[in-house]
């Protein structure tokens, strides 16, 4: 099996192609990276920036070079010894330009006969195809707009084909005619009859269950994994599929050498599925330990307090399960009655409520029946303590389940669950509970606030001892903020009143009139400062949407809207706030930095295969899509690493020069000495701030020890007697050369982390 010791993350695009791909492939090498992880290679709707909208699974993307490019590029990584990792997605296709997919485009063509009919997951039995793309609610004007064009029919920029023997008449007359049906766009969150990507009706669900399907879709990818092109997959949100157990048998049948990570996320405590032949997730749960050890857990109360002060709903649970029944009954309606459709004999409207609040109730995303039998039964308890009066249709739903685990309707509720979970904990809670946003992370869990040292050595443990070659990963294309972003909000935790007065000052200034995004405005603010208005403009239209309290995509609050995007100039152009703005983040700032470059090098060194997300070698202020798709500024990296490689040992500053020697030291220990990362034990440091310092060894011969909550250390006067024992003999730090001492204060005299090797190993 090809195990990278590394991965580094690249967005390909239009504007970075395979060429582009292929520029950066020596500095990658130097920097001690192991395999390119490339985000979709395969053919994708025209423009797209980030691929996941595959339109043709037969064919590399020629918006990126196409095949002859991808070739090229596979060869020079060979060359240079790298590895090729392609992210897939098994579970949808773009159908958002019906011309573009040609499956798609027979089945609107063809109906039930096309030979694609059965590729997606269409419900037949309720007529022709909804295609929720009309701009008016009743039809009846926007079906005005239809015309014929050729053997098409056309409304404004769309294309639909017409099927034979069905031309003549008026638009409207032909449209009748078809295998499918233009509707209004807000009637396809109640009415669509084919099943989608979450809640997105451009992204149709693929039926990959199908052996056949499975074999067009993935041929072309299959085939690269033969040629040796690409050794490792990084299959996409597989729990959307009806079984993920039987669709990663079979891909690793077909790959049997390929390094296979799951995007599975996992709850605190919740199992990868035993009978998945993967090496891992794609390191979620990775990011959460990490980044949990740096958070201050006393700082519970004061930000609960802040929260509640300010108006910001603080009850997790309920806020949760309160966006949850927001996806059921608003968001995932179509999907929602299908399910309960297949209950027998229990009335519709109980059945629906039934599935409803059981997918409300899910601990976890989704259950893989007959495994995670516990999750399930959880699920029906919550929802029989949540609706009492559902108590009849519960039994019923968990016994027809439980005797029939392979059914349609067991299937489907656990897909389904998946997108509930999804939509209304990362993508709606995640912008409403806003009491610390550092916590609010995919993967994450807002109510506990940080992870204790022993618990973090816990799971390291677990992770080498189960699935040492899992990814892990601090930041990447869905995280909702960069590595660095997260690492100076966590300082926050540190210094919770001085915060809190703060964002009272600034409220009373210029609050934004909403509580939960107020709160994250501010957070958000001081972690990425100084940010441009812009960018800082469109996450906080995108964050207000999301949480869909005061305006949401579908329905506009304009007004509301409109002073959202006017606040960042407002503060930026208000000279007296920004001072003090400035001045706070010049408190946190250097604390900021030293929780990242801790996080970092207890990520790259840690159990696990790390990535490293395009660019985050250096500082990387990004939040969510798309911001953290902004293009890259390679050169200067390569100069920073052409000094680092000549011996500069660079000071900690906003250059970022200081995280890419850790990146690089690190990286090129585990490519150079692979040896030295198998095994886990912690060390624990002795003495007054032992509590301030995280360590351990992988190897007899390699040792890691980073700085936890700095403010606090200074503030109880520094590492003073505190010593780390190391194993008998002469150890000497990678990072700057010299013999270590277990004196930490000597240890840390020059960056607050030590990557230790003993002797000459």
């Amino acid at each position: 099996m090809t195990v990278p010791e590394s991965t580094y993350r690249v967005q390909l695009r239009p504007e970075f192609t395979f060429s582009d791909a292929a520029g950066i492939a020596g500095y990658l090498r130097d920097l001690g990276i192991g395999a390119l992880y490339a985000s979709p290679v395969l053919d994708a709707t025209p423009g797209s920036t980030h691929g996941y909208d595959v339109v043709d699974p037969t064919r590399a993307r020629p918006e990126l070079g196409g095949e002859s490019a991808r070739q090229e590029l596979a060869a020079l990584l060979k060359e240079l010894g790298l590895g090729l990792v392609v992210d897939i997605v098994p579970n949808h296709m773009s159908v958002e330009v019906p011309k573009a997919n040609r499956w798609w485009w027979d089945v609107l063509k063809h109906g039930r006969g096309s030979e694609y009919a059965s590729f997606f997951d269409v419900d037949w039995d309720r007529g022709p195809l909804l295609l929720p793309v009309l701009g008016d609610d009743s039809d009846d004007g926007a079906v005005a707009e239809l015309t014929v064009d050729g053997d098409e029919l056309a409304y404004y920029d769309h294309r639909f084909p017409i099927a034979p023997g069905t031309e003549g008449g008026t638009p409207q007359e032909v449209h009748d005619r078809q295998h499918y049906r233009l509707i209004g766009w807000r009637r396809g969150n109640a009415e669509l009859n084919y099943r989608r990507f979450f809640d997105i009706t451009n992204l149709a669900a693929v039926r990959v269950e199908d052996p056949t399907v499975f074999a067009e879709t993935h041929g072309e990818v299959l085939r690269w994994v033969a040629d040796g092109d690409v050794t490792g997959l990084r299959v996409d949100h597989p729990d959307g599929l009806a079984d993920p157990g039987g669709y990663f048998r079979r891909l690793r049948e077909n790959a049997p050498e390929a390094w296979i990570v799951a995007e599975k996320i996992l709850h605190p405590g919740e199992p990868l599925p035993q009978s998945w032949p993967v090496d891992g997730t794609t390191g979620y749960d990775a990011l959460r330990e990490i980044a949990g050890v740096f958070v201050d857990p006393a700082a519970e109360p004061d930000f609960t307090a802040l929260a509640n002060e300010l108006g910001v709903k603080t009850g997790y649970h309920r806020v949760e399960a309160e966006a949850r029944r927001l996806v059921t009954d608003r968001i995932l309606v179509a999907e929602v009655r299908r399910i309960a459709a297949l209950l027998p004999d229990v009335d519709r409207e109980q059945a629906r409520q039934a599935v409803a609040e059981t997918m409300i109730a899910f601990p976890v995303y989704r259950s893989y029946l007959p495994e995670g039998t516990d999750h399930w039964t959880a699920a029906i308890e919550g929802a029989r303590r949540a609706r009492p009066d559902l108590a009849d249709g519960l039994i019923l739903l968990d016994a027809y389940v439980r005797r029939n685990p392979a059914s349609e309707l067991a299937t489907r509720i656990q897909q389904t669950s998946g997108m509930v979970v999804a939509k209304g904990t990362e993508d709606t809670t995640f912008y409403r509970y806003t009491r610390f946003a550092a916590l609010n992370e995919v993967g994450g869990n807002p109510d506990r606030f940080g992870l204790g040292v022993e618990e973090f050595h816990r799971l390291a443990a677990e992770r080498e001892a189960g699935h040492p070659a899992a990814m892990t990963t601090l930041t990447t294309h869905d995280t909702k903020r960069s590595e660095d972003t997260r690492a100076r909000m966590a300082v926050l935790a540190e210094v919770p009143g001085e915060f809190a007065q703060a964002v009272r000052r600034w409220t009373a200034r210029r609050g934004i009139d909403e509580p939960s995004l107020n709160l994250l405005a501010w957070q958000t603010l001081v972690s990425t400062w100084p940010i441009e208005p812009s960018r800082l403009r469109d996450y906080l239209d995108k964050a207000a949407k999301e949480a869909k309290l005061r305006t949401s995509w579908t329905d506009h609050d304009e007004a509301f809207e409109a002073d959202v995007a006017a606040w960042p100039e407002d503060v930026v152009n208000d000279a007296e706030l920004a001072s003090d703005i400035e001045a706070f983040v010049k408190r946190i700032e250097g604390p900021g930095y030293a929780n990242s470059l801790g996080q970092k090098l207890v990520q790259l060194t840690a159990p696990g295969v790390p990535d490293v997300y395009q660019g985050t070698e250096l500082w990387d202020f990004s939040l969510v899509d798309p911001d953290n798709r902004r293009p890259v500024d390679y050169v200067v990296r390569r100069e920073i690493l052409a000094r680092i490689t000549e011996g500069e040992l660079p000071e900690i500053d906003a250059s970022g020069a200081a995280k890419l020697l850790v990146v690089h030291k690190a990286l090129r220990l585990r490519q150079e000495h692979p040896a030295l990362f198998r095994g886990y034990r912690p060390l624990r440091a002795e003495g007054a701030a032992a509590g301030h310092c995280l360590a351990y060894t992988r190897s007899p011969d390699l040792a890691v020890a980073v700085t936890r909550l700095p403010i606090g250390l200074e503030a109880g006067g520094g590492w003073r007697d505190t010593v780390l024992p190391l194993p008998a003999g002469v150890w000497t730090d990678v990072l700057t050369g010299r013999d270590a001492s277990p004196d930490l204060a000597t240890l840390f005299d020059r960056y607050p982390v030590a990557l230790l090797v003993r002797g000459d190993a």
